[in-house]
């Protein structure tokens, strides 16, 4: 009886918590588990299941929702952006690793890293409207601010891909060079940036001629982005050397690196730009950043390969 009354009191002070304060949801890929974190405490509230190798995360356009592909569980689940409670599951979307919606609101792109295609489906119903093969391992996508293209990073054979959505059909495909991650629009809307993990480099490509403009050494293993969230500067993620590196957008120059352990991957920002959480790929934990100092002043633990993070007060994302 008391082990039962326990549970339930127990229960119920997550639920209060969870209720009351900003939540922090974070993906655990290894374990297919999601970590809820107090984002005024920096304490864990709970750890749940959601789904076999849940990688990325994204809100709704409406920010009505916040959605977790599941890779391998093919499917998608909507949380409560507020709470991180699960709200609904769609199970009809195959292997989802990375998603997106185009800026119109009109589709949304699915990049399949394990099956080596690209899904585009109607926004407003999930429905499959065409699927493209391409090459190798699809990664990480950015849409042309017209909505008419998306790129696709394709890590398993150094490219990017420009796939035309109006017309549904591939429009280029580019050398970009060894293993290529994330995949960032600028935000004057003019180039492309993309983080090649084997080069440890920025790719600068104007997406219009198909082109690399410029190489912009960052750190090694240079892999995922972030807008800092004042229109300008960005940060990138360099997972193997455990730093990050701000890239200034308009000079398209890096500006500083400060380290980060444990694989820096997944990153959100404060809505006060004060704090940059990182999620620590490859030891159990998140990072926190304070922006003043450029130094780690937190961690915590949460589960294997942790992946995707959110919280709903978050800087702008150009």
């Amino acid at each position: 009886m008391r082990s039962l009354l326990m549970t339930v009191l127990t229960l119920f002070s997550l639920t209060a918590l969870t209720c009351r304060a900003e939540v922090v949801v974070v993906l655990n890929s290894g374990e297919g588990t999601i970590t809820r974190i107090d984002r005024q405490s920096y304490q864990p509230i709970d750890h749940f299941y959601v789904g076999r190798e849940p990688h990325h995360l994204m809100s709704l356009p409406d920010n009505s929702a916040l959605i977790v592909a599941n890779a391998v569980s093919n499917d998608l689940v909507f949380l409560d952006p507020k709470t991180g409670n699960i709200l609904r599951r769609l199970s009809r979307i195959s292997d989802p690793y990375q998603i997106g919606f185009s800026p119109d609101k009109r589709w949304f792109v699915a990049n399949s890293l394990r099956l080596d295609r690209v899904d585009v489906y109607d926004a407003r119903d999930f429905h499959l409207v065409k699927r493209f093969e391409l090459a190798s391992m699809p990664s990480h996508m950015a849409f042309s601010p017209d909505s008419s293209t998306v790129f696709i990073t394709l890590q398993g054979s150094d490219q990017l891909a420009a796939i035309d959505l109006l017309t549904r059909a591939v429009k280029w495909v580019i050398p970009i060079g060894k293993t290529p991650a994330g995949v960032l629009l600028t935000p004057d809307g003019k180039h492309l940036l993309v983080g090649v993990m084997g080069l440890n480099e920025v790719a600068v490509v104007d997406y219009k001629t198909a082109q690399i403009i410029k190489h912009i050494p960052a750190g090694k293993g240079t892999h995922n982005f972030m807008p800092e969230g004042d229109g300008r500067h960005v940060f990138v993620g360099n997972r193997s050397g455990d730093t990050v590196s701000i890239i200034d957008t308009r000079t398209l120059t890096l500006t500083k690196t400060f380290p980060v352990p444990g694989g820096p991957d997944d990153m959100e920002v404060s809505a006060d730009g004060k704090e940059l959480w990182i999620t620590n790929r490859w030891i159990r934990q998140v990072s926190v950043v304070d922006l003043s100092t450029d130094k780690v002043v937190r961690t915590i633990p949460v589960g294997k390969s942790p992946h995707g993070i959110f919280f709903e007060h978050h800087a702008a994302r150009q």
